[in-house]
């Protein structure tokens, strides 16, 4: 089974859940260091629907400047936009597999789509 991690090894709850896809037999496993290679906009907007979540629940708002761009209330459109330009605005960690997608926080939610 292909996945793709977009990770951030600086984020303990990423870092799990990557090991529990390392561990996983069978996993072939694509890791997207997202703040130096980050998803365009219109992907973003893709795993956000796969993963049935707006972009609202899939924005960073601890250790971001969210707030601080008056994201906490703005439309999806905003936001997307916001996230194509500051990666740092995404939640972590996005897994996709052939399954689905899903915001893996806590990091067990990655088994759901393995």
């Amino acid at each position: 089974m292909k996945a793709t991690i977009w990770h951030n090894p600086n984020c303990g709850t990423s870092c799990k859940t990557l090991a529990l896809l390392q561990e996983r037999a069978g996993v072939d496993l694509t890791m997207v260091e997202y703040l130096q290679n980050p998803p365009s906009r219109e992907k973003l907007a893709s795993l956000y629907a796969a993963a049935g979540i707006t972009p609202r629940e899939g924005l960073r708002t601890r250790g971001s400047p969210a707030e601080e761009l008056g994201l906490l209330d703005a439309d999806a459109d905003a936001i997307l936009d916001a996230m194509a330009k500051e990666p740092i605005l995404i939640e972590r960690p996005l897994v996709e597999t052939e399954k689905g997608v899903r915001l893996c926080r806590p990091q067990e939610k990655v088994l759901e789509i393995l």
